[in-house]
């Protein structure tokens, strides 16, 4: 079973595209694998299958990431940039 993740990531004012994560999208395992990549590096890939620790494994051919306003969580977890560091977002949590 999957669980499926968004990398929301700002492209310019009210505009963050929304990179797809298939495979274990949880908190406990992408905050440590997104740890040693940039923005850059996960908005390259466009469309991800899994983010291991070591590597990005990205769709072949993948699809360009939908652009939204602002960040938001379509599926389970979204991850954004936050002063240096990825941080999980829960939109509507307290």
């Amino acid at each position: 079973m999957s669980t499926r993740a968004q990398i929301a990531i700002e492209i310019g004012p009210w505009e963050s595209a929304h990179v797809y994560v298939h495979y274990d999208g949880y908190p406990a395992h992408m905050l440590p694998a997104l740890a040693r990549w940039m923005p850059e590096d996960i908005l390259a890939a466009r469309e991800i299958r899994q983010v291991p620790k070591d590597e990005i494994d990205g769709f072949e051919p993948p699809r360009d990431p939908p652009v939204l306003p602002m960040p938001t969580r379509e599926l389970c977890h979204l991850y954004v940039w936050l002063a240096g560091a990825w941080v999980e977002v829960n939109p509507g949590a307290e």
